[in-house]
């Protein structure tokens, strides 16, 4: 029987990637986003086993009306990939503007919660997987990342707590936390500045979308008594910083 796999943000990236991995790995694919032209384009290239879903992950109250639009191949979904997401500009939050971060915690957070509710019943009835996309933000923090950090930590603490409540449904839950992954993410953060994201993977070898979709295709395919809780995965030319220290004098 074919599957279906719902994602979230797949007109770049890490979800375009994952769109185009699922179809050639013989599921079906429901991919959202705001951007039609990106989405018509992947209908397009994928034909018939992908379904492109115009959905605002801010308008929570549209979800509702969306997924009772669904054709009837695409009804039962198998996977939720909770891959859209975004980050504010790079400020500290005592400089940064209200109005980015309040976008962050609406798309990261609250759409994120929103949908996964609204798809569970159809979730525990195929005794499907949810695999949310954290970040190792989630537990390094670095200056200027204290709202995109918070809402990655909440994204891992929320697949934990919802791994309670679906116990014994038979459901399975996973947070994939990345490193540095070269997508669209950082020229959307820097507002389009393309140099700016050059220069953050150069020369370094960063992770590519194509890089976890794989391991999302792994997770999604284990057998169905093995969950995994979380997962983090950075490239091997990324690690970690020394403790910052204020010295006075």
């Amino acid at each position: 029987m074919t599957k279906t796999v719902f994602i979230t943000g797949a007109t770049a990236g890490i979800g375009e990637a994952a769109a185009r991995k699922f179809v050639a790995g013989g599921w079906r694919a429901i991919g959202t986003g705001r951007r039609r032209d990106r989405l018509d384009a992947l209908a397009a290239e994928l034909g018939d086993a992908f379904h492109p879903l115009m959905l605002d992950m801010t308008s929570t109250d549209s979800f509702g009306p969306a997924l009772d639009g669904l054709p009837d191949g695409f009804r039962t979904v198998d996977l939720l990939l909770n891959n859209a997401g975004l980050a504010p500009p790079m400020s500290n939050l005592q400089n940064a503007e209200q109005a980015p971060l309040d976008t962050v915690i609406d798309t990261n957070i609250s759409g994120l919660v929103a949908l996964t509710r609204a798809l569970l019943p159809t979730l525990v009835e195929s005794k499907g997987a949810i695999v949310n996309l954290s970040s190792v933000a989630a537990t390094y923090p670095y200056r200027g990342g204290a709202v995109y950090a918070g809402s990655k930590a909440f994204v891992r603490q929320f697949g934990l707590g919802l791994r309670c409540d679906l116990a014994g449904t038979g459901v399975r839950v996973t947070s994939i936390e990345p490193g540095m992954v070269e997508t669209e993410f950082t020229l959307v953060r820097n507002g389009g500045d393309q140099a700016a994201s050059d220069a953050l993977y150069a020369n370094m070898d960063p992770m590519t979308a194509e890089d976890i979709a794989e391991t999302i295709w792994w997770v999604a395919n284990l057998p169905p008594h093995i969950n995994i809780n979380t997962l983090e995965l950075m490239p091997t030319s990324q690690s970690w910083g020394g403790f910052a220290v204020e010295r006075k004098g």
